[in-house]
């Protein structure tokens, strides 16, 4: 019998007109299970089908039938599939209930009563099978946001369960830390475990995966993963040109934070109008970089300065920066407080394809449409100078093109770009320089 199976299954969010996932029947054996789709899609509606937070937690109209290892979604409480269902969100951050690493992975095994003396072993056996057994000991809120969802990982693996769910599971990860994700997802695999994983970056996937699920405006269809085709890469966009004057400056500094130093001897600069890059492994300091070039982290030595403007900062987690009742209401708030500017909310919700979620709650969004109506909601009314953490989170191909010509454009008007980024390909199209962020130090990286 199939581990979990959905037959004609049907959801509606409450209040929602269209359907999230319509007449879905599909069958989960053993193996590697790799899902994809459009941001806002249905995707991580399917997910949480699986450990029951759909229909369960979110509420709503459902029909037709779902089971999990022999239980009745509909008929089962979360707590009783969680034993048998380790889920990954998208948003480690959202995840976390402890301070502490070892604590954080151990909560699952603490809530189903797993001897004591069985825990410690437990957790060092998670955290090393997600390839972060050298996080131990730390506090979450020191971690990067690509080694919190290491530990998120460690989470659900550590209650040994038969199917494991993850949600873009590698969306902040650098290429090492990717590589020890997919690593462990195929030792689960090879362990007796079904994975069910969601992933925009499907292409080594795609070679060990049992099936591939598409899923496209609530509709589900299946197809064999070795007749996946990458999706061309985007083209690279041409530069002003011109030379511009200085907008932001390191000199000697030392940055980081209650005094202990993560990046020591910052000799860095950027000019209006030019594209810069940040690479480097998770937790090399690319976010403490930003912080301190926006002005929100001051250098325990040396000098960060930056030419009069507004600055548009992104975070690595969109959710800190919505609050308001609508998209459109985001984006208004922020063009009513840029100065010389007639520029209308839906010019930048058209151009990163916002426009049919205008009206929506920015926190009842996907996480992919979540991360472009927080560009959208920083990137307006001509800010002097931008800076992005991982702005292509959770993006699929077609937002992520709409977001470079939106970079392209405010670096052509003359805005200061810096964006600390893992993804290669948007890298390459618009970064006229790249600095490289990692044990302590930057350095200028060779194109």
């Amino acid at each position: 019998m199939a581990l979990a199976s959905l037959e004609r299954f049907t959801y509606s969010y409450p209040g929602a007109n269209a359907r999230a996932l319509d007449d879905v029947t599909l069958t989960i054996d053993d193996g590697l299970h790799l899902v994809t789709g459009p941001s806002g899609g249905g995707k991580s509606t399917l997910l949480r089908v699986f450990n029951g937070l759909v229909p369960h937690f979110h509420g709503g109209r459902v029909a037709g039938c779902a089971r999990v290892a022999g239980m009745d979604v509909i008929r089962t409480p979360t707590r009783r599939l969680a034993r048998e269902v380790g889920f990954v969100f998208q948003d480690p951050e959202l995840q976390a209930v402890y301070q502490n690493v070892e604590r954080e992975v151990a909560f699952g095994l603490e809530n189903a009563a797993v001897p004591a003396r069985d825990i410690p072993g437990r957790v060092e056996e998670a955290l090393h099978a997600a390839g972060a057994q050298h996080l131990a000991g730390r506090l979450l809120r020191t971690l990067s946001g690509g080694e919190r969802q290491r530990v998120a990982l460690a989470s659900a693996l550590a209650s040994r369960p038969r199917l494991v769910v993850l949600d873009e599971p590698t969306s902040q990860l650098d290429p090492q830390g990717t590589a020890l994700v997919f690593d462990a997802l195929r030792t689960a695999v090879a362990s007796g475990r079904t994975v069910v994983v969601s992933e925009h970056r499907v292409g080594e996937l795609a070679a060990v995966a049992g099936s591939l699920i598409a899923v496209d405006r609530g509709r589900v269809r299946t197809s064999d993963p070795s007749r996946w085709m990458a999706p061309m890469p985007p083209e690279r966009v041409g530069t002003s040109g011109d030379p511009h004057p200085e907008a932001w400056c390191m000199r000697n500094a030392t940055l980081g934070f209650n005094g202990d130093a993560v990046l020591h001897d910052v000799e860095a600069g950027g000019c209006a109008g030019e594209v810069i890059a940040l690479t480097g492994p998770n937790g090399g300091g690319k976010t403490t970089l930003l912080r301190a070039i926006a002005g929100l982290l001051a250098p325990l030595s040396g000098t960060a300065t930056r030419r009069p403007g507004r600055i548009a900062y992104l975070p690595q987690n969109p959710a800190a920066l919505l609050h308001r009742p609508s998209v459109r209401a985001e984006v208004r708030f922020t063009l009513e407080r840029a100065r010389e500017t007639t520029e209308s909310p839906d010019v930048i919700l058209g151009r990163l394809g916002l426009g049919a979620v205008a009206t929506r709650y920015p926190r009842d969004l996907s996480s992919g449409e979540r991360q472009r109506a927080a560009a959208a909601a920083v990137l307006p009314g001509r800010p002097a100078l931008v800076l992005l953490d991982e702005p292509t989170r959770g993006m699929d191909t077609s937002a992520r093109d709409a977001l470079i010509d939106v970079i392209a454009g405010l670096r052509d008007g003359g805005a200061a770009v810096v964006l600390a980024t893992h993804d290669a390909a948007l890298r390459d199209a618009v970064a006229d320089r790249s600095l490289c962020v990692t044990a302590g130090r930057v350095t200028e990286a060779a194109r």
